[in-house]
Parts: C-alpha cells; structure tokens; sequence
C-alpha cells in the first residue's frame, strides 16, 4: 500500500503529493502560424504534427517544410525548439500525440500545431516526470475535456492554462522518471538495432538487384528488359503472375457483433514499413463473414492504396484482414516471398506513387499494383540472398516484437505511477509481473 490517498481533482492521489496548475510549473508555448507561402527549401527547418508519430518518436525528415534563415532571426528565433523539450500535437485528428527533442532533431523551431514544454524550474519539476505525465491518461482526459471543433480538432495554450499536474516530491518524481526512462531506453536501443538490419537488407537489396553485383554477376550476360538491361535468365513480370492479391473490407459497424472478435483488422494508418504483429480492432468470425474481407495468411505483405499513408507496406506476423484501403499480396513461390516484396517495393516506392490517380483523394489501384513491372531473379541467385536476409528480417521482426511488449508493460505501469497508485519502492517488481505477462 502506498499510505494515505487523497480524492483531488485529478482523482485519487498519496495524500503527500501536491495538485498544481499547469502554468505553475510548467512553460508552454505553440508555434506562429505560418502561411504556405512562406516556405522554402531549406533555412530553418519547422516541426509540426506529421513529425510527432504514434509511437511517441519524433522523425524530423518525413517532412521538408522550412522558412528562410533571414524570416527566422527576424521573426521567429523565440519559437526555437529546445533539446529536452515535449512536443505535443495539439491540431488535428492526431492531437495528444506527445514526443521528446533531442539534439539530433535541432535546429527545429514550431509550427502553430504543435505545443512545447519543460519544467519551468528543475528545483520543482523533473522534466522527466513531466514527459510521463504528458503520456498518460490523466493528462490526455483533461485534453479531451477541452478539445474543441470536429472537422479540425484542436486545443492550446488558452486550455493548457486551465489543467493540472499531480506534483510528488522532487525525489519521487526522479524516482517515476527514471522507471519509466529505462523502458524508453531498451526501446531506442532496439530501435537503433531495427534501423542498422533494415539498412543492412536494403543495401543489400540494392547491391544484388539494382546495381547487379551478386555473388558471380562478373560471369553473367545482360539483356535489355523493359526495365532496362538485366542479368540473362531473369525476368520482368507483372506482381500478379507472383504473388496472389487482394484487398479487404469494412464490416458495418451497426452491426455490433461484428467487432470485438479475435481476428486482427489491419488498417492503412497501421502500416509502417515493418512487421504487423497485431491490430487496434479485431473483427469476428461473423463479421469476417458478412464483409468483402478476406483473411491473408502470415507472410502475406501489404500496401496502403490510399489515405495518409498511401504506399506504406508491412508485412504480417500472423493471419489478419484488413481494410479495402490495403493491397495483400501472398507469394506463390517460395524463392521470390515476403522479403523480397517488401524490400522491391520499398525500394521502388516512387515508382508506384508516380502512378497514383485522383485529385481530392489520390490513391493507387490494385490494378496497378498487379500490373506493376517486378524484377524476378533466377533460383541460383534467391536462394543465397533469401539466406542472408531472412535471418535479417526475422531479428527485426523479434525486437520489433520486444518493443511491443515494453511499450505495452511501460504504460500499463505510466498512470499506476503518475496517479502514485504504486508507490515506487514496489515498482520494480510490478513491471517484473506485466513484463511476464505481455511477453
């Protein structure tokens, strides 16, 4: 038992820990708005939602929106974007997305989307502790609370002002923090992992099948294709001689018994360039039944045809269907499977979104995706690429996995010690239990 808890406005909380107001403690600041004519090639680079991603990370090269270092030093230099500060998402229908800058993000300054903050005196509030707070769900209640507009919706500093922190002892705060930094660790360690073994099978990938420097291409003879000249005794063949294709459904959703099943239901906003190893929703048998969705066996690789992630890919990790807004693509042969497809598409990704169509929601057909050219090497050359990368791509698929489990075991434990409902002196062994238990 953690002694005496106190009801607060923030629900129950050790009766030692103080409630506080946001602006207390805390400065918080949102971006200028900027206009689109206003942008340049390079400059200052501008953060704004779309770098925040899902996952808690912050990726500064999915987006090239800059303004021009003369703008900036006149203008805009106080809205520079410091290493240590949260940003969060504070527009969209991502809002609540929270993320931490480091040095490798800088220089960096805010667009009006996005909120930064750090303690406004170490000596009061760990920004660590912040950081966790920022995270959990007694934060993102209060920013439910105040999010206004449906198209667009939004909240900032005028509510920021308006919420409040559950402020512990500046050593039990250190004491949060540091829990929950250890599983933030472990996952950017696995993370850097993950990126050296994709960079690994992409350089890979690239040496044998786009610059042809396999292991005895010195002995081979090239022969024009209609993707140029190619090692003879391969061949060039549309992805649907292939691989078997297909795309998924949408089971209505007035019908209730068709959700909350046991069959993953992959959308397009879950794809990610890597292995899917679960899905948000799951759909039941009926419902699978009753819908255009088909379930696509392990293995199978899919491609976002449409939406804010046309082009993404992923490859699944156990059955699943998936929405109609997704390509699956099953291999027919052993030599030429998922790895392969998933490396040749992400390498070749421009190429098919060159051919995306329609103006207001652009989108790639699965026709074009069956008729899209592929690159079909010889046995003789598969069989000791498929040796190296599938060790590859399986140890991805392992940390990937690992990071599930510590993202999942890290905020089933974030809100029991943000609200202190475990004291941290027990912590240690409660995160030992759900570890066991999301493993």
């Amino acid at each position: 038992m953690n002694g005496h808890r106190t009801e607060t406005p923030l629900g129950l909380l050790p009766d030692f820990w103080r409630v506080v107001s946001l602006p207390e403690v805390v400065f918080f600041q949102e971006g200028p708005g900027l206009r689109n004519w206003q942008w340049t090639d390079s400059g200052m680079k501008v953060i704004n939602v779309t770098n925040i991603l899902s996952d808690g990370s912050v990726d500064v090269h999915n987006t090239y929106r800059y303004v021009s270092l003369e703008e900036y030093e006149a203008k805009y230099s106080h809205f520079a974007v410091q290493a240590g500060d949260v940003v969060v998402a504070s527009s969209g229908n991502t809002y609540g997305k929270v993320g931490r800058i480091n040095r490798s993000h800088l220089p960096l300054m805010m667009n009006t989307s996005v909120v930064r903050l750090h303690s406004r005196s170490r000596d009061t509030l760990d920004d660590d502790f912040l950081y966790g707070f920022l995270r959990s769900p007694m934060f993102k209640n209060q920013v439910e609370q105040f999010v206004v507009g449906s198209a667009q919706p939004n909240f900032g500093p005028s509510h920021l002002k308006l919420m409040m922190l559950p402020l512990p002892p500046l050593q039990t705060q250190a004491r949060i923090a540091s829990i929950l930094s250890a599983y933030d660790d472990l996952i950017e360690n696995n993370t850097r992992r993950i990126k050296i073994l994709e960079d690994m099978a992409q350089m890979l990938y690239r040496e044998w099948f786009v610059n042809f420097r396999f292991p005895g291409h010195e002995k081979v003879r090239m022969v024009e294709s209609e993707l140029g000249p190619i090692p003879e005794g391969w061949s060039v063949r549309p992805v649907s001689e292939v691989y078997r294709t297909g795309s998924g459904g949408t089971p209505s959703r007035k019908v209730p018994s068709y959700f909350g099943g046991s069959i993953p239901w992959v959308k397009t906003q879950e794809l990610a360039d890597g292995f899917i190893h679960d899905a948000d929703e799951k759909i039941t048998k009926e419902g699978l039944k009753n819908s255009s969705a088909k379930l696509h066996p392990a293995g199978a690789v899919l491609m976002a045809m449409y939406g804010a992630t046309i082009g993404k890919l992923g490859i699944l990790r156990l059955a699943a269907t998936c929405n109609q807004a997704c390509c699956a693509m099953v291999a027919k042969q052993p030599n030429l499977g998922a790895e392969y497809l998933f490396l040749a598409l992400l390498i070749r990704r421009s190429d098919i979104l060159a051919l995306r169509m329609g103006a207001a929601q652009q989108n790639i057909s699965q026709e074009v995706i069956k008729a899209f050219p592929l690159l079909c090497p010889n046995d003789e050359v598969m069989v000791p690429f498929n040796n190296i990368v599938a060790p590859l791509m399986t140890l991805i698929g392992i940390l990937q996995s690992k990071n599930l489990n510590l993202r999942t075991t890290r905020d089933l434990l974030l809100p029991k010690l943000i609200s202190g409902e475990i004291p941290v002196e027990a912590s240690d062994d409660h995160a030992a239990e759900l570890m066991e238990q999301t493993a």
